[in-house]
């Protein structure tokens, strides 16, 4: 049994309380994760030819 199936079979056991904890734990981890990851896109300016975009879009009055 590999290690990620040790893990799924350990959560399946979990009490609801453990299991709420976890979910919140891993939620706050994966939203961290995101954040590192935009803020490096953000920093190799792998988003600018979206705001640009989106200011042209604003510029031409296309935003509701």
């Amino acid at each position: 049994m590999s290690t990620l199936e040790q893990i799924e079979a350990a959560i399946l056991t979990l009490p609801s309380d453990d299991f709420e904890k976890l979910r919140k734990w891993f939620f706050d981890l994966d939203y961290q994760r995101w954040d590192k990851q935009l803020e490096k896109d953000i920093a190799e300016g792998k988003l600018e030819a979206f705001a640009d975009e989106a200011i042209a879009e604003f510029e031409a009055g296309n935003c509701p």
